[in-house]
């Protein structure tokens, strides 16, 4: 037999607990080999360990029943009688009162359970006294005269063995809360409405705790203390809520994953809280929301470096860019003399340098699925980012789309939804969907170039998003690609709009190299294929150019949630969202970039044979007048697209045969002899027309069966 201890197991057997596997029969008799061992454990599959585990329910269910009220309540510390159990220490063990108080003073926000007599009810560490002390890293202030436990709870333990006396409410706001708990359920694990509490949020749950702020001379604002301990507040003054940095990048962390709403993840929360009254549980939806979106802010300027030095935050200052794509200045030195085309004087050797090297390569594309609705009170709100990320800032680009000419056209190529429905107005949403940038290699966002649309997919929108990333760190870079599905309507006339926009800028010398991407370019015109596929292209690497699709997926899970948001709210979830997406990107782009190389290695080295194969069979004469015919078309191409038309294939297609039938009509016409002469073109189709009858009649024949009708027979017979 084998003894397998886990998926990961590895170690003596004798220092686990392990299965026995029984072999079969068959391996018995002829044993295995190490390999065949190996593979017979790892093919359980997951019925395998479900079966393995119906047999035990019954001990699991007996052992999840006895840690409801264990045999033993004795302190886990000190022996006395524990009366408290925290769900949030590991084994959950028990506490006496005093040692509940002291253990947690440094975990306040463990969930823990009061004993009642006959079972665990839930409960709170401010019933047990714990204070929550703020500027002295956790300790009491020396200027605060009680620094003992809450003057609201009474000291000393009770003579019962059953409840804990510390947990009973005697402080001066007994009253209230007395009130308060006749309101509420008894066993709720807060306290509400009482001043003397404050909520504080963090991702166990809910809890309320009494907190002391250091009153020193020179303490700072009730705001900073609470932040300089972990905790941030909801409000500036007199604050009584505030969010542990913990729930804070857990919310962050569930809404980029699991595309989770503020009001999903509070109810959540409200529900680990207490899962029998959750909606008793305080409110602090729209705290959290606001909360969310400075703690966002704080992350992103944090990450990018703003907090060492007093700088300036500039247009896309607080995202990634992709750091493979050719940056001038930041991944990459221009040959000397600032163009592509010099001698690469780095190592002395007389070869050109690769213009591809230098090149930027772009897809540009629209996600209609990230509509948004009209804001309720547009004046009143507040911007953080305000195109510091990835969506371009608001005032220039309105300004653009105030001056800017729209151009109301018909595709001329096929029917192309996205220019026929360029002009479609959606009166009730702000926003119908983005448009933007990315690289078309390797996959990220470019900063600062997402722009909302206002109705359809137009060209002022795509000319204000290529505009701005062609001014994104590419001072030196004179060849851009971009593929687009409507190059071929949206490029014709791109620098007579933006030679027209006194806010579009782009340098003189750059030139732009359209394309399509390699799905949708088949959906075009059979001569757009040679035109504008990346195939054709020199440089453009082996890319099929549609990995934006693939980045919209993960925006389209938040995109329901930002539908309703206000304006800047929505940007700067979709800012977070893309820079997340550009930073995964990163971390993994090494071992992408790896396995693309030796996949291209490979590819080459295969081309290069086949290639060298169809040479050798080809006409050498043909050879040279087809290299000068390409080396021509690439040079032009820029200019007249029309002129890569030479690598269309030249079908003749075979003529029908009414074709063939006139053809042969018009040549027996021409030869001398009587007018009224039937040729042999009309005898030919008389004959294959007779044929085609007989053909019909043996299928209906068949159709008959032994009772036909007479009418079915006068059918065949007529």
């Amino acid at each position: 037999m084998l003894y397998h201890g886990g998926d990961n197991f590895s170690g003596n057997l004798g220092d686990y607990r392990v299965t026995p596997l029984h072999l079969p029969k068959s391996l018995v008799s002829h044993p295995p080999n190490i390999t065949s061992i190996s593979l017979l454990i790892c093919i359980q599959s997951q019925n395998d360990y479900i079966c393995q585990w119906v047999p035990k329910t019954k001990a699991y269910l007996d052992m999840l029943l006895e840690r409801e009220v264990p045999s033993d309540r004795s302190c886990i510390i000190c022996g006395m009688d524990g009366v408290y159990k925290c769900h949030g220490c590991f084994g959950e063990p028990l506490f006496c009162t005093s040692c509940c108080r002291t253990q947690h003073q440094r975990l306040p926000f463990h969930q823990v359970s009061q004993w009642t007599g006959s079972f665990f009810e839930e409960s709170c560490l401010v019933k047990s006294g714990m204070v929550i002390w703020l500027g002295h890293g956790g300790n009491a202030c020396p200027w605060e005269d009680d620094v003992g436990e809450s003057a609201l709870f009474t000291t000393g333990e009770g003579g019962s063995d059953d409840t804990d006396a510390e947990g009973t409410f005697k402080g001066p706001n007994a009253e209230l809360c007395t009130k308060d708990a006749h309101d509420l359920p008894t066993g709720m694990p807060f306290i509400k409405n009482n001043k003397a509490m404050t909520t504080i949020v963090d991702k166990s749950g809910v809890h309320t705790h009494i907190v002391k702020y250091c009153t020193c001379p020179e303490a700072a604002a009730a705001d900073i203390q609470l932040f300089n301990m972990g905790l941030f507040p909801a409000s500036f003054i007199e604050p009584k809520t505030a969010f542990t940095f913990n729930v804070l990048n857990d919310f962050l962390l569930d809404n980029l994953e699991c595309g989770t709403s503020v009001m999903n993840y509070y109810s959540k929360l409200r529900r680990m809280t207490t899962s029998v009254f959750p909606h008793l549980v305080p409110d602090r939806y729209w705290e959290l929301m606001r909360v969310a979106r400075q703690w966002r802010k704080l992350k992103l300027l944090k990450w990018n470096g703003f907090d060492h030095e007093e700088k300036e935050v500039r247009l896309g200052d607080l995202a990634l860019f992709c750091p493979a794509c050719p940056q001038p200045g930041i991944n990459v030195t221009l040959p000397a003399g600032g163009t592509t085309e010099d001698i690469d004087t780095n190592n002395g050797s007389d070869r050109q340098t690769p213009s591809w090297l230098y090149t930027r390569s772009l897809v540009m594309d629209g996600n209609f699925k990230a509509k948004h609705l009209h804001a309720t009170n547009p004046a009143n709100e507040v911007s953080l980012m305000d195109g510091r990320g990835f969506m371009v800032g608001d005032a220039m680009y309105k300004e653009h789309l105030a001056i800017a000419k729209d151009a109301v056209q018909r595709s001329e190529c096929n029917n192309h939804r996205a220019v026929n429905l360029a002009n479609a107005s959606r009166h009730r949403l702000e926003a119908t969907s983005i448009g933007g940038c990315a690289c078309a290699r390797h996959g990220c966002f470019v900063l600062h170039a997402m722009v909302d649309f206002q109705k359809g997919e137009r060209q002022m929108n795509m000319d204000y998003a290529l505009c701005e990333v062609l001014k994104l760190n590419a001072e030196g870079i004179r060849r851009v690609l971009t593929f687009y599905d409507v190059n071929c309507q949206y490029h014709k006339h791109l620098q007579e709009r933006i030679a027209d926009s006194p806010l579009l800028k782009m340098h003189g010398e750059l030139e732009i190299t359209p394309g399509i991407r390699l799905w949708h370019v088949h959906g075009h015109q059979d001569s757009c294929y040679v035109r504008y596929a990346s195939n054709f292209i020199q440089g453009a690497a082996r890319i099929d150019s549609e990995i934006m699709e693939t980045l919209w997926a993960p925006l389209n899970i938040i995109s329901p949630a930002a539908r309703g948001m206000g304006t800047p709210h929505r940007k700067e979830c979709l800012d977070y969202q893309m820079n997340d997406c550009n930073f995964m990107k990163m971390i993994r782009m090494t071992k992408s970039l790896c396995q693309k190389y030796k996949e291209a290695m490979k590819g080459v080295a295969e081309s290069n044979i086949a290639f060298e194969q169809l040479n050798d069979t080809a006409d050498a004469d043909k050879v040279k007048d087809w290299e000068a015919q390409e080396r021509l078309a690439h040079e032009r191409r820029r200019h007249d697209p029309t002129v890569m038309d030479i690598y269309e294939v030249q079908l003749c297609k075979a003529p029908t045969r009414k074709q063939q039938e006139l053809r042969l009509l018009t040549a027996q016409g021409r030869r001398p002899g009587e007018a009224c002469q039937r040729g042999a073109a009309t005898w030919l189709a008389e004959g294959l027309a007779i044929e085609e009858a007989q053909v019909t009649l043996q299928m209906d024949v068949r159709k008959l069966r032994h009772r036909s009708t007479d009418t079915q027979r006068l059918a065949i017979g007529c």
